[in-house]
């Protein structure tokens, strides 16, 4: 079976399992269940196909998968915005599919570059192809523990690093959708090659990174509250938002935002001066 219509099958599988005849607004078919998801033959019937037909794609044997048929199996499963993506994504002929991106490092956009620096009263970073970091403030830096250095990767810090978890207090409520991420990016460029060994290195690196991929869940830059366990100034509140540029859709610059005068608000501009200190110190210990 192709990998491809594979992955097909496994979401359509899992769409179909968490909706229940009830919920879809049909009556049961009769016989006993042995899951209280949809059975084929009910989604089928919903999404006006044969059952022979809806089994192949659920099983990886149907290579073409029309728009119509994409189209009335996301109404059928009751699919969100970014879901229905996904499924055009998966459902998508491998010769619209495949994806020659340049392996040359990528360089950051000089206009979000520009904007990321009107923000540096806010930690900010830039984000390239899979989760790449292609640039980041000092506040980014002193909030999260950790130096953000172009060509680091964000992911890896978040789930293979002990001490995110320390330092993201919520954290499983950020990691999550992160993954939905990975998923979502993984549909969109399903020959990308390095992103497919990412995804298997922080499966088998993290427990919770495998649970959350087997889910099927798919997000995309979803907007996340982060609360971070700041070991001098204290607990600080984050909205995460992310702007993607006009040129580079694989670009996106993600701003921690903060509630006016919120005691985050207030406590930045103190932590932001102690860094700069700190570099001060740093650069006169390196010329003594």
């Amino acid at each position: 079976m192709p990998a491809d219509r594979a992955a097909l099958g496994a979401f359509l599988r899992s769409r179909r399992d968490r909706l229940t005849p009830s919920q879809a607004g049909i009556t049961a078919f009769p016989g006993p269940r042995r899951v209280p998801g949809l059975r084929k033959e009910e989604l089928a019937v919903l999404a006006g196909l044969s059952p022979d037909h809806y089994s192949r794609l659920e099983q990886g044997r149907q290579q073409n998968v029309t728009d119509e048929v994409v189209r009335a199996l996301s109404h059928a499963l009751q699919l969100d915005d970014v879901e229905r993506a996904h499924l055009r994504d998966l459902a998508a002929p491998m010769s619209r599919r495949r994806w020659a991106g340049p392996e040359a490092p990528q360089r950051p956009d000089p206009g979000m570059l520009r904007l990321m620096s009107t923000l540096d009263h806010v930690p900010a970073l830039l984000l390239g192809r899979r989760s790449e970091v292609l640039a980041s403030n000092t506040l980014l830096s002193s909030v999260l523990g950790t130096a953000m250095e172009p060509g680091t990767s964000f992911v890896r810090w978040l789930f293979l690093d002990p001490d995110a978890r320390t330092r993201i207090v919520n954290w499983a409520d950020f990691a999550a959708p992160a993954v939905g991420s990975l998923r979502y990016e993984v549909g969109r460029h399903p020959d990308d090659r390095q992103l497919a060994d990412l995804v298997e290195e922080l499966r088998s690196g993290d427990p919770d990174v495998a649970r959350w991929w087997d889910d099927q869940r798919v997000t995309f830059r979803t907007s996340v509250t982060k609360h971070v366990a700041h070991p001098t100034a204290g607990p600080l509140v984050f909205g995460i938002e992310s702007v993607v540029g006009p040129h580079d859709p694989e670009q996106r610059l993600v701003v921690y935002t903060v509630e006016p005068d919120s005691p985050t608000a207030r406590v930045l501009p103190v932590l932001a001066s102690w860094t700069a200190d700190a570099q001060v110190r740093s650069g006169a210990d390196g010329r003594s």
